[in-house]
């Protein structure tokens, strides 16, 4: 596959998200699309599968050269109609599913570790777990046999160990795969490539790198080598500084020497018409240095978000104790003898295979932490579409009163999370799931939130945005419950850890 010159417009408000953009990639190549929230990743891969996804919000110049390759798409979410239908209805729509014999099915669900019968089940794809869906999405791709692979958050709401066939998956298909993806260990044990699409100057121009190598040395050369150049620019600008020290005082006692001298004395004044000259010439070598100067690197400026001490939960405090003899799901039994105490400010992670209930589970604890009026709780579902209503705009959101003065306030907030004047009055259906996710952060900080609860929190943050967020729930003073199976927020952010299972919770 080959990107020649790609060029690409955002309708609404004329912003460039890609400019002349080129790469190639081959058979077996594992290229990684990193950036921040809202910078085109995900609409690259839409272009690149079928251009009709992308073209009702964007315009595209340039050359998608994809031959008769085979394509196989994960879309980041399903569509409207994908949702309603059955699972069987999923499956029978591709062409790949009839030309698989019951043995490579079951192949496939063993991998997947899914029963086969999933794929004849009646229930709506929309009905299922996040991790269930990414699952059926995955076999659907493996029964077409692809030999380009567009994955578009492929490890959302994946299991622990399905998250490791992911890994192995996308190191042994000989298919070139070209992904997103939020998880910096899936980044950095499966990429050989990099694509990074960055938008500076206030995301008033966009910018990309390819690099052939992994994510670890990519990030490693690029922190150096900004580092070094950072140096080299400061050092020539203190060197300028002092020349042009030393140059002002030249230049102020030759202009003295030449105000004070006779008309009487002809020699003395060629003597100062010389010195002149040779400081004028200087004046122009110093012009020449500083158009020769290195310029200081340019980056995306980070996101800036807190919470303040107001969120605190003392230590001894009771947040919560909630017990259910047994969780169910319609009819069926998710899990027994469910029991889960919090103190003061714990950071509560857990974790479980999917499908197995922890996002039921969780919703239940925030139904009791919202009713508390001791203190705020603030929730934040896997299906942003439950606490958010997508046809308000980002300030809509955060709004409270009205006033005036509130949303010049959020808009100096939405401005520290990197959001454009336009991209703060869009509609947030309009926005990409990261900035969504931004939204639910700035709306807990401003509410002086004290417990958040947590579905998958880091899901759709980048790789870059996503140690700021873990660095800041690090540090969040009050308490978190969360559901996570990204590895990174486990290990750095949580200091307790349950695994979900049919029998209870069991602490790891």
């Amino acid at each position: 596959m080959q990107i020649k010159h790609l060029t690409v417009t955002h309708k609404k408000d004329f912003r460039m998200l890609l400019e002349d953009l080129s790469f190639v990639l081959q058979p077996g190549d594992k290229m990684a699309v990193i950036g921040e929230e809202g910078n085109g990743k995900s609409t690259l891969l839409k272009l690149i599968y079928e251009q009709e996804q992308a073209a009702g919000y964007v315009e595209y110049q340039g050359e998608i050269l994809t031959g008769n390759a085979t394509i196989g798409y994960l879309a980041q979410e399903l569509g409207e109609e994908e949702k309603e239908q059955s699972v069987w209805e999923f499956f029978s729509e591709n062409p790949g599913f009839y030309n698989q014999s019951p043995r490579e099915l079951a192949d496939i669900a063993r991998k997947l570790r899914i029963s086969p019968e999933l794929f004849y089940a009646e229930e709506k794809m929309g009905q299922l777990s996040g991790g269930e869906k990414v699952k059926l999405q995955l076999a659907g791709i493996l029964m077409q046999n692809p030999e380009i692979i567009l994955l578009d958050e492929p490890s959302n709401d994946l299991d622990l160990e399905t998250l490791e066939f992911l890994e192995q998956f996308i190191l042994e298909t000989p298919a070139g795969i070209l992904y997103v993806s939020h998880d910096e260990t899936l980044i950095e044990r499966t990429a050989n490539k990099i694509l990074h699409l960055e938008q500076i100057q206030r995301k008033s121009k966009c910018r990309y790198t390819v690099a052939n190598m992994d994510y670890r040395t990519y990030m490693e050369n690029r922190t150096r080598t900004f580092a070094n150049q950072e140096r080299i620019a400061g050092k020539q600008r203190e060197e300028f500084a002092k020349q042009q020290e030393r140059f002002l005082r030249i230049q102020q006692k030759v202009e003295q020497q030449q105000n004070n001298i006779s008309r009487q004395n002809p020699h003395g004044g060629q003597l100062l018409k010389k010195k002149m000259h040779a400081v004028k010439s200087m004046e122009r070598r110093f012009d020449r240095q500083k158009e020769e100067f290195l310029d200081y690197p340019e980056q995306e400026d980070a996101i800036f978000l807190r919470f303040a001490k107001e969120c605190a939960v003392p230590g001894g405090k009771k947040v919560l104790e909630y017990s259910e003899e047994r969780l169910e799901a319609g009819r069926k039994v998710l899990a027994e003898n469910l029991l889960l105490r919090i103190q003061g400010p714990q950071h509560v992670g857990i974790v479980g295979r999917n499908g197995c209930g922890k996002t039921t589970f969780l919703r239940k604890i925030a139904q009791v932490l919202l009713e508390r009026k001791d203190l705020k709780a603030a929730y934040m579902p896997q299906n942003y579409e439950e606490s958010m209503d997508l046809e308000k705009t980002a300030v809509e959101f955060l709004t409270k009163t009205g006033e005036r003065e509130e949303e010049k306030r959020i808009r100096t907030y939405l401005g520290s999370m990197k959001y454009t004047a336009d991209e703060m009055v869009h509609p947030m259906k309009e926005l990409s799931g990261g900035q969504k996710a931004k939204l639910f952060f700035l709306k807990m900080s401003m509410e002086g939130s004290q417990v958040l609860v947590l579905d998958e929190p880091t899901r759709n943050f980048s790789p870059l945005s996503n140690p700021v967020i873990r660095n800041m729930l690090k540090e969040f003073p009050g308490a978190i419950i969360s559901v996570s199976h990204d590895r990174k927020y486990l290990k750095e952010v949580c200091n307790v850890i349950y695994e979900f299972t049919e029998a209870g919770l069991k602490r790891q």
